[in-house]
């Protein structure tokens, strides 16, 4: 057992580089200019990408053919579409949308909405497919 324990340690010191960072989000604002939406990438490797996303109007319906998305709203208010489901989401809500689920937001709030996105795996951004 502790051959076995010893094997798995040494392939993960060997994978790859393995690193933690400290990020206070709050400190991460819009651009006071905003005209809609604002992308600001945090971190990425091969399993996610995690952005903070400012929208001040709203997020076409659109849907990630081979990801899925987390978002926590930090934030703002917003009415989201989800699939055929329509709600309204704010400060400390989790959403998790499924790879291939059709979503999109309005912005309700006199403040942009401020999110926190988890796209799985890494995000390159072109896997945004829009909906009529």
């Amino acid at each position: 057992m502790k051959l076995n324990y010893f094997l798995f340690l040494v392939s993960l010191a060997l994978s790859g580089k393995v690193y933690a960072e400290r990020l206070v989000i709050s400190d991460i604002m819009s651009p006071e200019n905003l005209e809609n939406i604002h992308v600001v990438k945090l971190a990425s490797d091969s399993f996610s990408t995690d952005f903070v996303i400012f929208v001040k109007n709203k997020v076409p319906l659109h849907k990630h053919v081979k990801h899925s998305e987390t978002i926590y709203v930090l934030e703002g208010k917003a009415q989201l579409q989800l699939g055929e489901q329509s709600m309204e989401i704010t400060v400390g809500d989790y959403i998790r949308v499924p790879q291939g689920m059709p979503h999109g937001v309005k912005v309700l709030s006199s403040v942009p909405l401020k999110i926190l996105s988890v796209q799985a795996p890494e995000f390159f951004g072109k896997d945004r497919v829009k909906m009529n």
